[in-house]
């Protein structure tokens, strides 16, 4: 890596938006841009142990953490978007009604199998599973996985039956790359969880001003525009 590059440590969930500002960003300075996307809890080790970084991308909860520990420029926090859950399921699979609460308590009961992953949105998913008396009805039936893409993979893996809960953010950059899988429609607003996003220049960054007009960059009007497209807004 060049003195020029520099590293973006990011959340999952956003890899699509943050991937199409970073080469706009490099198109536009010249500049080299390295990312490295996580999942949250990958996330929060990295940067609690110091790993080298310029930029961060990461949820309010942790970017609070960083900013205890002085791994941030405060000052360079800026807000990205929220990504919502969505339910998927197999690509000739017939979308189930999910229309409120009930239904999708029925139409998870009736999966062959939930499959969730092991990040923010799948602890999430978790609790809903406990909340809804579903956890234990379920059982064995619950697969969880390490990652959102993992989330579709698994579904589009097995036979239509299977449903599975992400972030519509990371659906639609899976369903992009072909993968055999559908999203159904977003939770319901009663059960909705939101994740938001932030992005702050590291404070040891070897380039900190370039680190935080990358970061300024990355939350700017014009960035928000391309993050709705991939399903943060």
């Amino acid at each position: 890596m060049t003195s020029k590059t520099l590293k973006v440590l990011s959340a999952g969930a956003v890899k699509s938006g943050v991937a199409q500002v970073c080469k706009d960003f490099e198109r536009a300075t010249g500049a080299q841009v390295s990312v490295e996307f996580k999942t949250a809890p990958e996330l929060r080790k990295s940067v609690e142990a110091g790993e080298p970084a310029d930029v961060i991308v990461a949820p309010p909860a942790a970017m609070d953490e960083f900013q205890k520990l002085g791994r941030i420029d405060t000052g360079s926090r800026g807000f990205i978007g929220r990504s919502r859950m969505g339910v998927v399921v197999h690509a000739r699979a017939a979308s189930p009604d999910v229309s409120d609460a009930a239904a999708f308590r029925r139409a998870l009961a009736a999966a062959s199998a939930v499959v969730h992953n092991k990040a923010s949105s799948g602890i999430y998913s978790a609790k809903l599973l406990e909340k809804l008396g579903l956890a234990k009805e379920l059982g064995a039936r619950v697969v969880v996985v390490d990652s959102g893409s993992a989330v579709m993979k698994t579904v589009a893996e097995k036979e239509p039956g299977a449903i599975g809960l992400a972030q519509i953010s990371e659906v639609m950059v899976m369903i992009d790359k072909g993968c055999a899988v559908k999203l159904v429609a977003p939770l319901p607003d009663e059960i909705q969880n939101e994740t938001s996003y932030e992005a702050a220049a590291a404070a040891a960054s070897r380039a900190p001003d370039a680190a935080k007009r990358l970061a300024a960059s990355l939350a700017s009007d014009a960035a928000k525009k391309i993050f709705a497209a991939t399903g943060i807004s």
